[in-house]
């Protein structure tokens, strides 16, 4: 005679096997999902926008004469100023 059921297993141990099972491949699911996002997602996170640098003091006197604010003269001295540096003090 067969012992088919020397070794068998309560209801409560098939539940919680059903459960593990169900666990396990749900964790093997999402860590399959998070890993493709990762590698393949958008990194939103690590771009930062780009802002325009500030013009510089050149840039802008050369804007102000281009729009004829100031005049040639006007225009030369300023850059040969820029160009002299700070004003020494007595």
């Amino acid at each position: 005679m067969m012992f088919w059921h020397a070794n068998d297993m309560s209801g409560w141990g098939w539940f919680g096997m059903s459960i593990g099972m169900v666990a396990f491949w749900a964790l093997v699911i999402t860590a399959l999902v998070l890993g493709f996002r990762a590698v393949n997602g958008p990194h939103e996170h690590t771009h930062t926008p780009h802002t325009p640098a500030a013009p510089t003091p050149q840039q802008t006197l050369g804007e102000r004469f281009a729009r004829g604010e100031i005049d040639e003269e006007e225009y030369r001295r300023r850059m040969d100023a820029l160009h002299a540096g700070p004003p020494a003090k007595p």
